[in-house]
């Protein structure tokens, strides 16, 4: 990193625990944000020598966060906006209620005002039990592991929740030469009972984030990565979810067959 870079600044998607504990270890200020363009960038901002861990800090000066009910993240300010301009509706439709614009997103707010950004709303699952589940948690605590790419949890009116995983090349090639296995496709290697074995371990503790409902019960390794160019990333890198759970079909009812 060199020896002069003694801030750098966060935002788009969240940074994880394990990437802001380096950047911590090397002596380096990170000022993690969060916003929306309908807050004219940045809403909430870590406060200078008190960073928090997986928060995004605290509202910016005339800034106001709550969280709704629904666990729905609500801003209100000077600079957040009053509407979406629609001339078919002669003029300005508002988007605030009393003055709180709904972000969509889910989030916390803790004992002394750090905001922690927890998920998409429309991305919550309903299992068949009725339990709400947040998947970004989960994911983004699995994706933090050497050996997996990307996760997308899934249960959406299922009996309970899954996961389906993939694989870390860099991380796989390491982890094949430190237990002395043999380079075989990776089709043969998503049935490895050690491999298998590691990831059981790092869902175990994901899992501890989380309530028994909201757990992942099973798990599926692929043995391809989501990319972009197949329609399973957007072009930010998030998880396009009905493309992964269409192309995916088969592994995802080979994890509620009985």
């Amino acid at each position: 990193l060199g020896g002069r870079l003694r801030h750098v600044i966060c935002g788009g998607s969240p940074l994880g625990r394990r990437l802001a504990a380096f950047y911590a270890g090397a002596g380096i200020d990170v000022y993690e944000g969060y916003g929306l363009t309908e807050s004219t960038g940045a809403a909430t901002v870590t406060p200078p020598h008190r960073p928090r861990l997986g928060t995004v800090g605290w509202p910016l000066p005339g800034t106001r966060v709550r969280i709704a009910a629904d666990g729905e993240v609500l801003l209100s300010g000077g600079q957040v906006f009053r509407g979406y301009w629609d001339p078919h509706a002669g003029g300005v439709v508002p988007a605030t209620h009393e003055g709180w614009f709904p972000t969509g997103d889910i989030g916390r707010l803790d004992d002394e005002g750090y905001l922690t950004i927890t998920g998409r709303k429309k991305e919550i699952l309903i299992t068949a039990g009725g339990k709400n589940v947040a998947p970004a948690p989960l994911e983004n605590w699995l994706r933090q592991h050497p050996l997996i790419s990307q996760c997308l949890v899934l249960g959406d009116g299922r009996p309970y929740v899954s996961a389906l995983i993939t694989l870390d090349p860099d991380g796989i090639t390491h982890w094949r030469r430190m237990n002395g296995k043999h380079p075989v496709p990776a089709e043969l290697l998503t049935d490895d009972a050690e491999l298998r074995a590691v990831l059981q371990r790092a869902v175990d503790e994901a899992n501890k984030l989380v309530s028994r409902p909201e757990s992942i019960r099973r798990f599926a390794v692929l043995p391809v990565e989501f990319t972009e160019r197949a329609g399973h990333l957007t072009p930010s890198m998030k998880l396009r979810r009905a493309a992964v759970l269409r192309d995916f079909t088969a592994e995802v009812e080979a994890l509620y067959k009985k």
